[in-house]
């Protein structure tokens, strides 16, 4: 890799993948964010956690989040060049995942409210009915300054992981719609014009067979609010999203698909922004090496820039190196998805090889993009861990991706899941032997059918080696594919 591609989100995804969808819009986009949007965010980022405006000066209830006006511009700004219209235009999920890439190389937090968009938009689409589609989906698909925003609430008080025990949101029928009472403890893209939310119908199992899937309006039909906010998250990053603690009294809801069939849609959500974690992840991490990079050509230590010396250069060059593999990795999550993101429960065997490399992608990746921000804080030195230069920023950024969307012990139980039930594993080595070694192919599948066999409690315990080495096996095999 040219040390120049690492500056530039566009040129760096050109080198990986030869032919780019929509080119010359993400270079209009990277051009934007140069010229206007880096100060706007590094302004955000600096002003913590935006202010929550509860009532008008008559003592209405109206939950504005104020944020300043340039930061609606910003974020208008992706909308408009079509990180959610996109999608069902070209009946493809890759512009999107672009644009989301070169958003998260300036600023991660943002790509949250896009993510949250399309994961509204998606099940929307799929499973809405046809006079809710009508009403609500036009509005998502904007190409102004009027488009509306989606939001994915799942999470309460409880945690996120445990959704069959955790969402104890109440959902009880009344005519076309259905009434919502309870709380979302952690709801990102808090102020959102629509939500989807996880809630289990009055009368359901308690567990996750018994949750299904809403489509919730910030405004009732009379057009009063339909959720309160109660206070907004002071999060360590991604504050370019506002995230807060979500009231709901029986708030007006439309069921998406089949109450019996919601955790299905749940977990196509959740995989669509697993997705894009991986993306943003990635981004972080080019982001970290390309201001380091900065750095080292321009600080000079013992007579020659430190960029010159051989144990930092050949530092630098394993890091473009993984950076690669990792985004071969989350690519190709990128690719898996974009054929199978319309397909519906029962799922095909190409579903579950996509959920497989979707959880290796969001763990390997995340965990990068972490060391990668550790390790360019050291390329500075001790001015490395001052906020005026700007690096801390990365390192807070990627320690949240590594947790959002599912922790890491999340992305193994899950991906141990996959293997274990459908057999992702097999699906997964046979794609990928057209570029690996067959006698490391076949070590692999050995180390994986043994481990299957294991007692439960040791299966689950000993896991994290495997997939660590599973993830780091198939990075290496997809970026010798890209090559």
């Amino acid at each position: 890799m040219r040390w120049e591609e690492l500056r530039s989100p566009v040129s760096f995804l050109k080198q990986q993948l030869s032919t780019v969808a929509c080119e010359q819009t993400l270079r209009a986009y990277e051009s934007y964010w140069e010229r206007e949007g880096k100060p706007i965010s590094e302004t955000i980022d600096r002003a913590g956690t935006p202010w929550l405006k509860m009532f008008d000066r008559f003592g209405r209830r109206i939950d504005e989040i104020l944020f300043p006006p340039e930061y609606w511009t910003l974020l208008k700004h992706g909308y408009k060049e079509g990180i959610v219209w996109r999608a069902f235009e070209e009946k493809s999920l890759v512009s999107s995942y672009l644009l989301g890439y070169l958003t998260s190389f300036y600023d991660p937090g943002l790509y949250c409210p896009y993510t949250v968009s399309l994961s509204t938009a998606v099940p929307l689409e799929k499973y809405g009915a046809e006079s809710v589609k009508a009403r609500f989906l036009p509005e998502l698909l904007k190409r102004d300054d009027t488009v509306w925003q989606g939001a994915t609430w799942m999470t309460e008080v409880k945690g996120g992981s445990d959704l069959g025990a955790a969402v104890e949101t109440i959902a009880k029928p009344a005519g076309d719609r259905w009434l919502l009472t309870g709380e979302k403890y952690f709801a990102s893209n808090a102020g959102a014009e629509l939500a989807v939310v996880a809630a289990r119908p009055e009368g359901a199992p308690k567990n996750v067979r018994g949750l299904a899937l809403f489509l919730l309006p910030k405004y009732r039909q009379d057009g009063s609010l339909n959720y309160t906010i109660r206070r907004l998250k002071d999060k360590i990053a991604t504050r370019s999203v506002p995230t807060g603690e979500v009231e709901l009294k029986e708030s007006e809801a439309y069921l998406l698909g089949k109450a019996e069939g919601g955790v299905y849609l749940i977990l196509e959500v959740l995989n669509l922004s697993r997705v894009a974690n991986s993306v943003a992840s990635v981004a972080v991490a080019q982001r970290a090496l390309a201001d380091a990079l900065s750095f080292a050509q321009q600080r000079t230590a013992f007579g020659k820039p430190i960029i010159e010396h051989s144990l930092l250069r050949r530092q630098f060059e394993d890091r473009a190196t993984q950076l690669e593999s990792a985004f071969a990795l989350a690519w190709e999550a990128v690719t898996l998805l974009d054929r199978v993101w319309r397909e519906q429960s029962p799922y095909s065997e190409q579903y579950h090889l996509f959920r497989l490399v979707a959880h290796l992608a969001k763990y390997w990746t995340a965990e990068l993009a972490a060391q990668t921000a550790k390790w360019g804080m050291e390329v500075y030195g001790g001015i490395g861990t001052l906020a005026e230069f700007g690096m801390d920023r990365w390192l807070r950024e990627a320690m949240i991706l590594s947790i959002w969307e599912g922790t890491p012990h999340r992305q193994m139980l899950d991906g141990l899941e996959v293997m274990e039930r459908k057999g992702a594993h097999r699906l997964l080595l046979q794609h990928l032997a057209p570029w690996a070694d067959p006698k490391a192919v076949r070590e692999m599948e050995a180390r994986i059918e043994a481990h299957l066999k294991l007692a439960l409690e040791e299966k689950e315990a000993q896991i994290e080696r495997l997939f660590r080495d599973l993830a780091s096996f198939t990075a290496r095999v997809l970026r010798s594919k890209l090559k």
